[in-house]
């Protein structure tokens, strides 16, 4: 019987299938307490995690039992994975699990922001009629969206834009320009530079590497489509966000979701303050009801498939 440690909240059926079979350890809290986890994860032959459980340094060197790590998500840049790797810690990430929670998200937000009526719920409550202002927002159909990063997500994302009616284009650095995805979504491969060039709304999908921290600067997000709509769901540090809010400020830029952070949770910022057309969610475009089953026991399928 092995010992699982889970840090961060996971579906309770899900963890109830792990504690059938092994000894479990479940504190969605336990993130927050960090002496603590270190100290059961000296007996841990298994690894729970989300994002914010950083593995590395003290907690990785913590792991003495640990074979396997699950990550309940797709990113990994909050596992040290070479260090992983060296202690022979297998890490499973939950890959395409969340992928149509994130795509909605998208989605919506692009709709949201292209359209361009939906905070006026307060001055029409209160006897104002703002119609003419609000009658210049654009409809999705006929729009392009430009996907950077062609994965699971990328292409969920692609499936719901033409549904809605959208031209779809992608760039992805890792897949080569006639990689038979692209023919069988679809959608048309351009380089980085023609999807700034072309797309109403830009989305990313890429995980946090060295060659994607600040990808869209200051120079990149001066480089997109006039009035374009960027949105983030992928890390902090791959956009620039005071570069984005001096861009929606300037009317460069048409509108801006975030739902990730350098720093999370994000501080309390003046600059932020009344900023036109920005949407800033606290890193859930990934989490839904749906989403957090299919992810929680995709995990606890995998972990007890190792543990055979």
């Amino acid at each position: 019987m092995a010992r699982i440690v889970i840090s961060e909240f996971m579906d309770e059926r899900a963890v109830a299938q792990l504690a059938a079979a092994h000894e479990v350890l479940y504190d969605p809290l336990l993130v927050d307490d960090m002496p603590r986890l270190i100290t059961e994860a000296q007996g841990a032959d298994v690894l729970i995690v989300r994002n914010r459980t950083q593995v590395r340094n003290a907690l990785l060197s913590a792991l003495d039992r640990c074979k396997v790590i699950g990550r309940l998500g797709v990113g990994l840049d909050n596992i040290d994975m070479a260090g992983c790797e060296a202690r022979g810690i297998r890490v499973i990430p939950a890959s395409g699990a969340n992928a149509q929670s994130v795509a909605e998200y998208v989605m919506t937000s692009a709709m949201v922001l292209l359209r361009g009526i939906y905070a006026s719920t307060e001055a029409v409550a209160a006897g104002q009629w703002p119609r003419p202002a609000l009658s210049d927002g654009r409809e999705t159909a006929g729009q392009t969206l430009g996907i950077i990063g062609f994965g699971a997500i990328g292409q969920t994302t692609a499936r719901l834009a033409q549904a809605l009616g959208m031209k779809v284009i992608a760039f992805d650095a890792m897949l080569a320009a006639d990689a038979a995805v692209y023919a069988q979504t679809g959608v048309r491969c351009v380089n980085l530079d023609a999807l700034l060039a072309a797309a109403d709304v830009v989305t990313l999908h890429v995980p946090l590497v060295d060659t994607t921290r600040s990808l869209f600067n200051a120079a990149r997000i001066a480089a997109m489509k006039p009035g374009a709509i960027l949105i983030n769901t992928s890390r902090g540090h791959i956009v620039d966000l005071p570069a984005v809010v001096a861009a929606l400020r300037a009317e460069r830029l048409g509108g801006a979701a975030i739902d990730v952070f350098d720093v999370e949770p994000l501080q309390a910022s003046d600059w932020l303050q009344d900023c036109p057309r920005l949407l800033l969610t606290p890193h859930v475009s990934g989490l839904s009801v749906e989403a957090n089953e299919r992810v929680s026991f995709m995990i606890a399928d995998k972990i007890l498939e190792h543990l055979r």
